[in-house]
């Protein structure tokens, strides 16, 4: 993988124009390897410029300038770095011609092969982003040298071709040749190809073709979802056609949905794709059918936000991402049945930003270009900063600014770089144009300072009136561009003052709802109010801004007395977040967690909030925020909270609710009596029956509780062959507490065979480290750090990404703390491997905090 830098990609963008890639591609040379064949035109702007393109093949076969062939000895260093040198070039126009064999890809980069277990067959498709176009075609792989491509494949003859343009066979179908029609300009990052016998369902909306394709096996799912996918497709595309004065700038929108996917979707103009776990073949609840629905949006409003106008260099992926997130979310909320998605991302979405914004490794969320010197570096800002504190931060603007004038500054801005490149500065000069506030000063206090500002009330009441001072801290990671410490930012919120209803003692009511401005500049902002003090007093009630809140001690009682009785869900939300956050602080007991989520989670209605209270409570309280010998009763907690669920629910009144119970409650079980009933009976008493998805997670936590064996597991193999059930059988086998599975698991994780697809790496290393499994695992802890750094050297990014973020250890403690840390000295650890490793012991030091912590009588630290 070639690394470029910031300076190299501007030096590069001055000496040459890229006009135009004809690419073609042959994918009929067997398993192992594919022909990439690519010609580009270029500009250079000046005599004697020495410049690269970026390729990383198996074989070279020649490269010809301008009718001369290069030297391949000559280049043989340089290539193997990944760059074919070009040097000493006129000024005007050239031509290279490149031919390769190119290597297929099992880790989800670059041109990915897979061949389904259920029946055989084999699908490609790629994965530029963002700066593996290499791996696939001779290129000059940077964002701001766009072009158009003219793409034409051979492939096996009963196979379809997908690519940004629109796919025709051409000749005698029996060669399998197609061409894709031409782009309009585009960046390498973003050109996309899938190959395979996949099943299509095509329909047109606003004189565009709209296709769906997934693997053939699993072509009965996505008939029975194709409505509901095409529905939500066209209702946004419409809805984007509203707002957006720049109509769909490509030739059809096809959305594949492929296997063994590393990111939840990719935006390539004309041909998304999606992992295709988003194609359901068992049960979900009504939450991941609107996470599906928000992705599908959020990609739509790439193709404005990314692939028509396109940032400069990889500094900018905030203008990608960050608002492909918010007006994912807000097109979903304006145009479908799905009206609660603020609810989701406050209880979701926005807690991964604020914890990647309160470790070592945060970032602005537009960074500078010399804090993202090179493509490496740009890669690991693809995060919960980049997405879900951008889009905070884009909700705020929008309060802060008016609907009205964000949405003409964001036409002007497509206007203004339509099939370009754009920064910040250009677009905040586009959103400053219509608009008398300070947009540039607003975004270097939101956009250039890191840290998660912290908002704590203090009530007093006196007689008939009563005050809430507002204390407004920054957060303790919060550096000014400059690395300065930062004031807090200016927030305009909502503040909800409840009191209880008088005829429904656990029932909340809104009396007032009331709107301020916190500048930043001062410390402190007083309210003062007449009456008696509400019973709970909520900040940033709707969520409208970033920031933690807390709760005085008066609005904690009536918290755990009534937060089930609060009327909205995003202010569910927001209470919920509130409590998370101090437990994560140290400033709540972990148990009073447990208890509020005891007394209110089974009467919450809200699907989205009840899954994500749930996983913080069963992965993070059980199995983190609580010593060893406080997990059980941890985990009793949380089931008896699933059973009271299930309960409620036993009329099939909240399938969706009930679903969400039942998983958890096998995560949580203790004993496998009662699981293994579910298992033999082949359904939950009252239902649901069980699907293949809930089979392999009884079956996993059965191999936990060591209740099953490598007999089960190859019987329920044998029953779901699927690539699915390949990834289940193997979370289940290094799940079994025996040492020769442990053994197994490893040498498949970590030895030199590298057979191990994205997907099985992330299962095994799913299944490897069980709390319960500590004392049969201790041998393994000092291995874990230096095995992981020698298999993401030879795997790349994926699977580091993949053996840290899944495969890391399950042990709160001091040593493996230590490990970690004497890891990260090393000065040899891929990028990728060492910022997740950095995240991941920061996280541990957070728990270990929290183990210590003494709780006073009052529950407070």
């Amino acid at each position: 993988m070639s690394v470029l830098t910031r300076e190299e990609a501007q030096t590069r963008a001055r000496l040459i124009e890229v006009h135009r890639y004809t690419i073609d591609l042959d994918l009929t040379r067997g398993d192992e390897l594919f022909g990439s064949t690519t010609t580009l035109r270029f500009t250079a702007r000046e005599a004697g410029a020495d410049t690269f393109v970026e390729l990383n093949p198996a074989v070279l076969h020649r490269a010809v300038l301008d009718g001369q062939q290069l030297d391949l000895t000559a280049v043989a260093a340089s290539l193997a770095d990944g760059r074919l040198p070009l040097t000493g070039l006129a000024a005007g126009e050239h031509e290279l011609r490149v031919e390769t064999d190119m290597r297929y890809s099992h880790t989800g980069e670059g041109m990915h092969r897979f061949t389904d277990p259920a029946d055989g067959e084999t699908y490609l498709y790629t994965m530029c982003c963002m700066a593996d176009a290499d791996d696939v075609f001779a290129a000059f792989d940077q964002p701001d040298l766009k072009a158009v491509f003219d793409v034409r494949v051979t492939a096996p003859p009963e196979w379809t071709v997908l690519g940004n343009g629109t796919a025709t066979r051409v000749g005698d179908p029996a060669d399998g040749r197609w061409e894709l029609a031409a782009t309009p300009p585009i960046s390498t990052y973003l050109v996309a190809l899938a190959a395979g016998p996949y099943h299509s369902v095509r329909t047109e909306h606003a004189g565009l073709t709209f296709g769906l394709h997934v693997r053939r096996s699993l072509a009965p799912h996505l008939e029975d979802d194709a409505e509901e996918l095409f529905d939500i497709t066209r209702r946004c595309f419409d809805r984007y056609h509203e707002i957006f004065e720049e109509p769909y700038p490509f030739d059809s929108y096809d959305q594949a949905f492929v296997p063994e996917f590393n990111s939840g979707a990719m935006e390539n103009p004309g041909l998304v794709t999606f992992r295709d776990e988003f194609i359901y073949r068992s049960a979900v609840t009504d939450a991941e059918r609107q996470t599906r629905a928000m992705v599908i949006a959020h990609e739509m409003a790439h193709m404005w936000f990314g692939d028509l106008v396109t940032m400069t260099w990889w500094d900018d992926i905030w203008l990608n991402e960050s608002f492909a997130e918010y007006m994912g979310y807000q097109v979903l909320t304006e145009t479908t049945r799905y009206t609660d998605t603020w609810a989701d991302f406050g209880v979701r979405r926005k807690n991964w930003g604020y914890d990647a914004d309160q470790r070592p490794s945060t970032h602005p969320v537009a960074p500078t270009p010399d804090q993202v010197p090179d493509t490496a570096a740009a890669r690991l800002n693809f995060d919960g900063i980049s997405y879900a504190k951008g889009a905070s931060a884009l909700r705020q603007l929008v309060t802060w600014l008016g609907e009205k004038d964000f949405l003409a500054g964001i036409n002007r801005h497509f206007a203004r770089h339509r099939f370009g490149n754009a920064t910040l500065a250009d677009f905040l000069d586009s959103l400053a144009h219509g608009s008398d506030r300070d947009v540039h000063a607003w975004a270097d206090r939101w956009l250039r300072t890191t840290g998660v500002d912290t908002l704590t009330p203090v009530v007093t009441a006196q007689g008939d009136r009563w005050t809430a001072e507002i204390r407004h801290d920054a957060g303790a990671d919060s550096t000014g561009a400059e690395g300065a410490a930062a004031t807090p930012r200016p927030h305009r919120i909502a503040i909800g003052l409840y009191d209880h209803e008088p005829a429904a003692a656990h029932q909340l009511v809104l009396r007032q709802r009331v709107e301020a401005e916190l500048s930043g500049a001062e410390p402190t902002l007083t309210l003062s109010f007449s009456g008696p003090r509400p019973d709970l007093l909520l900040l940033n009630d709707g969520d409208l801004s970033y920031a933690k809140v807390r709760l005085d001690p008066g609005s904690w009682k009536t918290v755990v007395r009534s937060l089930s009785g609060l009327p909205d869900a995003v202010s569910r939300a927001v209470v919920w977040n509130a409590a998370r956050d101090m437990v994560r602080d140290g400033e709540l007991p972990p148990t009073d967690y447990l208890d509020a989520v005891r007394a209110h989670l089974p009467r919450e209605t809200d699907i989205a909030i009840v899954q994500g209270v749930l996983a913080f409570a069963r992965t993070q309280i059980a199995d983190r925020y609580l010593p060893a010998d406080q997990r059980p009763a941890a985990l009793t907690t949380i089931g008896d909270t699933c059973r009271d669920l299930l309960r409620r629910t036993e009329d099939n009144s909240g399938p969706g609710l009930r679903l969400a119970a039942v998983r958890t409650y096998i995560d949580s079980a203790t004993a496998p009596a009662g699981l293994s009933d579910w298992l033999d009976g082949d359904t939950v008493p009252g239902g649901p029956a069980l699907d293949p998805e809930l089979r392999w997670q009884i079956l996993g936590r059965l191999a936990v509780l060591g209740a099953i064996g490598p007999a089960e597991i190859d019987a329920e193999l044998a029953r779901d062959s699927s690539a699915t059930g390949q990834e289940g059988a193997a979370r289940c086998r290094a799940a079994l507490p025996d040492p020769e599975a442990k053994r197994a698991a490893w040498e498949a994780l970590f030895g030199t065979a590298d057979e191990g697809s994205n997907y099985l790496v992330t299962a095994i290393a799913t299944g490897f480290w069980q709390p319960e499994h500590h004392a049969l695992l201790a041998d393994y802890l000092p291995r874990y750090f230096p095995a992981a750094a020698e298999v993401a050297a030879r795997r790349g990014p994926a699977i580091a990404d993949a053996v840290a973020r899944s495969g890391f250890p399950s042990t709160v403690d001091e040593r493996t703390l230590e490990l970690g840390e004497e890891c990260l000295r090393r000065d040899d650890l891929l990028p990728a491997l060492h910022r997740r490793l950095a995240d991941q012991l920061d996280d541990l030091r957070r728990a270990l905090r929290v183990h210590r912590t003494r709780w006073d009588r009052e529950g407070g630290a």
